[in-house]
């Protein structure tokens, strides 16, 4: 069994009783038959939704299962899926994400979800040191209610995840650790993490750009204040305030940016506090590339964590 399987299933005690005790194995290889089944290829829906907290619409794209239409009332698990730096809504269709979650869907690998593709600009998903762009208050307050209203998604907290790349990552962490009662489960590959506040700014090459970047929601100069209130590094040191979250991430050991750095401290925190988590760091870089032959674990992920919720197979 995938270990992310094993991960999710020992936060759900009973259920877990029960598949040892009619054989594990032959569940899943039944799961696969059914799950193949399900039409393979997804649907884009891309629109506004509109924002009174931002004063401006936010482009939402949203990647609907292939029998969404066909499927009468039913309600399907969700997943937010956060893009990285200088990418938008659309980058999941365009970059080969929806390719991989079909793949994955058609093999019998992964049942049915709905995944989200929010526009987050360059906003780190938080709300901005400056008060001028509160993109964290829009996604929690206006987002979520938006697509439940709209979609025939689940409501449990437990079938709801929130997962990102880079930029994404550390905003799914950001969201998640901060509200718990909103997400049951996160995911966070090549996560935008630093192991220490960056004082000062590195000024040259690929860093030097980067820095600049994240003055526009931590403040210029930064505050450090404010870089430790929304960092997942520093929420990590209280785990009580995410005591049921469900948690993966990985990192390539090559990663141009140097954020395997911060996955590793991020696993060491949260291994010190007694928080269970899954974390892997795989052999690769940073970018498509590496979300091309890693990104199907942490989609793997999330659909055991909405399993052992409770979610329909077909």
């Amino acid at each position: 069994m995938p270990r992310a399987i094993k991960h999710c299933l020992r936060f759900e005690h009973a259920k877990l009783t029960a598949l040892v005790s009619i054989g594990l194995s032959g569940i899943l290889i039944a799961g696969a038959h059914s799950l193949a089944r399900v039409p393979s290829r997804t649907t884009l829906d891309c629109s506004v939704v509109s924002s009174a907290i931002l004063g401006r619409d936010v482009n939402v794209c949203v990647d609907l299962p292939g029998d969404y239409n066909s499927s009468g009332a039913r309600r399907y698990p969700v997943l937010y899926c956060l893009h990285g730096l200088f990418e938008n809504e659309r980058s999941w269709g365009e970059r080969g994400g929806k390719e991989i979650l079909d793949s994955l869907v058609s093999s019998g690998q992964l049942g049915p979800f709905i995944v989200v593709l929010p526009d987050g600009g360059r906003t780190f998903y938080v709300n901005s040191f400056d008060g001028r762009e509160r993109y964290e208050d829009f996604f929690i307050q206006e987002l979520v209610p938006a697509i439940d209203k709209k979609y025939r998604t689940m409501l449990s907290v437990a079938e709801r995840g929130v997962g990102g790349t880079s930029m994404g990552g550390y905003g799914a962490l950001h969201l998640a650790m901060r509200h718990a009662d909103v997400f049951g489960s996160a995911s966070a590959q090549s996560a935008a993490l630093l192991p220490s506040f960056p004082h000062p700014l590195p000024t040259d090459g690929r860093w030097g750009f980067y820095a600049r970047v994240l003055e526009e929601p931590f403040g210029n100069p930064l505050n450090e204040s404010w870089w430790d209130a929304n960092n997942p590094l520093h929420l990590a040191e209280d785990p009580e305030r995410f005591a049921h979250l469900k948690l993966y991430f990985d990192c390539g050991d090559q990663d141009r940016y140097g954020f395997n750095a911060g996955a590793e401290a991020l696993d060491k925190i949260l291994t010190g506090k007694g928080f269970a988590h899954e974390y892997h760091l795989r052999p690769g870089g940073h970018g498509w590339s590496y979300l091309a032959d890693y990104m199907k674990y942490a989609l793997e992920f999330h659909w055991a964590c909405f399993s052992a919720a409770g979610a329909k197979k077909p």
